[in-house]
């Protein structure tokens, strides 16, 4: 045995038990000062995570667990995957294939996004008090990634159509997993489609949801390791961030019904989108739970703005 391979052999002896493994690892996280946002928000958080899924464990477990004794295999997984997050600075989602959005489990990997979106508080809320949720009978998610704004409305109104779209037939690969997952197969209709541009023409809709890519040139080049694995394609639109959203905001009332309503996510945009357009009346909606730069516009405001 090399002397490496000793050495880590001898520090994963000297971890016994669940709580071992945590107060570790949360050091050793702090200590590589890694970054969080990919679904929790602490060194703690992200600890529970990794280790409850190594051992196949749900989050609501007994905390008394903590002080059970692991087999050696055991030690040698979660060892293995704490230092992958530290070495590579792999997001915890990618590592664990899973990330949950609106209450729902989602697989995820570096094909997608992982979700962060805080349209999950407007899905749950049924988009109160912004739209009457009777009103809503079909929704098309842009840029759906990984699916999973498409598929929490599918399953918070299982009487509407939903159409999910993306650029990227490998994040749609994806899509599709989670579709069959959130056996939503019947409701929810995928399209590899730039934007609107190979959707069915004839097709209307009651609500348009888009998390484009919105990320400007200036903030993707300080983007810390972490986001560095996911997909650039849905992260960069352009120097301003606004490339997609633009042009979502130059066709979407062509795809609306009088009555329908566009809302999209812009992030760190926000500012950069308000004074290219100072005179349109955007509703920038609010979150309870954290998260902004979300905007609405009705296809009547659309109609008359971005002809």
């Amino acid at each position: 045995m090399g002397i490496w391979k000793e050495l880590i052999m001898n520090e994963i002896n000297e971890l016994v038990t669940i709580r071992d493994f945590l107060r570790w690892a949360v050091s050793r996280f702090n200590e590589a000062s890694l970054f969080y946002g990919h679904g929790t928000d602490s060194a703690w958080d992200e600890a529970v995570n990794l280790i409850l899924h190594t051992l196949h464990l749900p989050h609501s477990v007994d905390p008394n667990i903590l002080d059970a004794r692991l087999i050696h295999s055991e030690r040698e997984a979660i060892y293995d995957i704490i230092q992958r997050r530290i070495t590579h600075r792999i997001p915890a989602p990618y590592l664990t294939k899973e990330a949950w959005f609106a209450g729902l489990s989602f697989y995820v990997d570096e094909r997608v996004l992982i979700p962060r979106s805080p349209f999950a508080e407007l899905i749950k809320n049924d988009f109160s008090p912004w739209i009457e949720a009777d009103s809503i009978h079909s929704i098309l998610d842009l840029c759906t990634g990984s699916g999973c704004i498409a598929i929490a409305c599918a399953k918070q109104f299982p009487d509407c159509e939903v159409d999910a779209s993306d650029i990227s037939s490998d994040a749609l690969a994806v899509a599709k997993i989670n579709v069959l997952r959130n056996a939503v197969e019947e409701q929810v209709h995928l399209y590899v489609s730039d934007l609107f541009k190979d959707l069915p023409k004839e097709k209307k809709y009651d609500l348009i949801l888009s998390n484009p890519p919105y990320v400007d040139a200036k903030d993707m080049a300080l983007l810390p390791q972490e986001f560095l694995h996911e997909p650039a394609l849905a992260l960069a639109s352009g120097s301003d961030g606004l490339n997609a959203t633009k042009m979502i905001l130059c066709n979407a009332h062509h795809y609306l019904n009088p009555h329908g309503v566009l809302i999209i996510e812009v992030g760190n945009s926000e500012q950069a989108i308000m004074e290219q357009f100072p005179h349109v009346p955007f509703t920038w909606l609010e979150f309870r739970q954290g998260g902004g730069g979300v905007f609405m516009l009705t296809a009547e405001q659309l109609s008359h703005y971005f002809k």
